[in-house]
């Protein structure tokens, strides 16, 4: 083997090393990058109004820190609250399950559940320490490297910055490409703005839609904290998969201490409203922004996560979307699709297009 090889390979894998230990400061970077974007996309719609891009950059600024002090003054508190009104219910919700195991068992053959109890005292103690690790880890998870508040800083400093001057930070990126590619990659780029502008706006009408659905569907059901399990399940749906999952589980328990039928309706409710949202909303919405398999949403997912951590999986929608485009444009449009196709491999092969993840051009 030669030196050259030797060193080039050492190189790579000193690169990776580095790169994996600062992981979470890529993710950083890239979590800045996506909100620039959408701090950039606001800028521009100001501009068209006239408004020179520095004020339109500021105007942008305060319009997304209004609009995230606004949500947290009139609808953080009242969720805090019914949120802590179902923790201290957790206890009436177990025994409530106690007793509606014990008269089904009653009208089953053999009395399958007479040795049957929950022991509220018990649980509540194995379930806390459970609770409050995964909360330690979680923290953890972020705050490796710089520790939470130091990312979180981090970030708001770099998305200003970024979308302060985008261009220049773009320009820099091309350069560092060959020269003849270098019109490619500033094409792909704006396939990539375009892609995450229709995500990002996809799955914010879908949450405030989810949102609003699961508020006014669980008041006319009368199920208590009716407020906040319906931002709960709106938040929820930024994780496709996962999410949905998740937020059916606090309605149901709340329910379930009036009725255990009540609770299942609730379940049955909840399932229609993301059947909706999959097979109707999620379609139509999409499909005019952006596409993506489910298989790869899922994968995609655990990938992040295992990779990333916890933050990894809020997003990893948004770069599995940025990587999509990027595999298209290079990998299948530019390496794969021009090679000599005339051998005796693939000479009776069909050429089978790229999977798109834009909707066509109209």
């Amino acid at each position: 083997m030669k030196l050259g090889t030797v060193i080039s390979t050492l190189i790579l894998l000193i690169s990776l090393v580095v790169l994996w230990q600062l992981r979470q400061v890529i993710l950083v970077v890239l979590a800045s990058i996506i909100f620039a974007t959408a701090l950039n996309i606001i800028a521009r719609k100001i501009q068209r109004f006239g408004v020179r891009r520095s004020l339109a950059v500021v105007l942008a600024v305060v319009a997304a820190v209004g609009t995230v002090a606004i949500f947290f003054a009139l609808l953080v508190p009242p969720f805090i609250e019914q949120f802590n009104q179902f923790i201290q219910l957790f206890p009436k919700i177990l025994d409530r399950l106690d007793l509606w195991v014990r008269a089904i068992g009653q009208r089953l053959p053999g009395n399958l559940f007479d040795d049957f109890t929950l022991d509220t005292a018990s649980i509540i103690q194995q379930v806390q320490p459970v609770v409050n690790n995964l909360l330690e880890t979680t923290i953890n998870v972020f705050s490796d490297t710089l520790g939470v508040l130091l990312n979180l800083l981090l970030a708001i400093i770099l998305t200003l910055m970024f979308v302060a001057d985008p261009e220049w930070y773009r320009r820099c990126f091309i350069r560092l490409f060959p020269a003849f590619y270098r019109c490619r990659v500033d094409e792909i780029l704006d396939r990539c703005e375009v892609a995450l502008t229709g995500w990002l706006v996809g799955i914010l009408f879908n949450m405030l839609v989810i949102a609003i659905t699961s508020w006014v569907s669980l008041s006319f059901l009368g199920v208590q904290f009716a407020l906040a399990n319906g931002l709960f399940a709106g938040l929820l749906t930024f994780i496709p998969n996962i999410g949905p999952v998740l937020s059916v589980i606090p309605p149901m328990a709340i329910a379930l201490l009036e009725s255990p039928w009540k609770s299942l309706t609730v379940l049955l409710l909840y399932v229609i409203i993301q059947q909706l949202e999959g097979n109707v909303l999620t379609p139509y919405i999409m499909a005019q922004k952006v596409s993506m398999p489910p298989a790869i949403t899922l994968l995609a997912q655990v990938f992040f996560a295992s990779f990333f951590g916890f933050p990894g999986l809020f997003l990893a929608l948004p770069l599995t979307v940025l990587i999509l485009v990027w595999v298209k444009g290079v990998l299948i449009e530019d390496i794969l699709n021009p090679w000599d196709r005339h051998d005796r491999y693939t000479r009776d092969l069909p050429i089978l297009p790229a999977p798109e993840i834009l909707p066509p051009a109209k």
